[in-house]
């Protein structure tokens, strides 16, 4: 009996061990990043596809000039109006240009972006 009473603690001790669950050997699956977005203008305007160094050669130093991720802004503002053209790269590894222009009046009302454009330049 002293026999049997000594091995239960070492069963006992055997079947703890056998819970516990082994260390993974790999690490878990790392989620891939998404594939990069392709940007196509959807404007038809003499800014589109023009780079931020080729319009400030055509208006000059910008109102505004903001960056947010991958995306730039640049404002420039007249008498006549103010033009927001935001750039974008058009696939990956690509410079940005201008993909979109928004044109408004200095009290807000939408403008047509080839007159503004044409006012600026004066």
């Amino acid at each position: 009996m002293n026999r049997l009473l000594a091995a239960v603690p070492i069963l006992l001790l055997g079947a703890c061990s056998a819970a516990v669950p082994p260390p993974r050997s790999t690490p878990p699956p790392v989620a891939a990043a998404p594939p990069p977005t392709v940007v196509r203008p959807v404007q038809n305007n003499s800014l589109i596809g023009q780079s931020a160094d080729a319009t400030q050669r055509m208006f000059g130093k910008p109102r505004l000039d903001v960056t947010e991720g991958a995306a730039r802004k640049l404002q420039y503002e007249g008498s006549a109006c103010v033009i927001d053209i935001y750039f974008y790269a058009p696939r990956a590894g690509a410079d940005a240009v201008a993909t979109h222009v928004d044109a408004r009046t200095p009290d807000g009302r939408n403008a047509e972006p080839e007159s503004c454009v044409a006012a600026l330049r004066r």
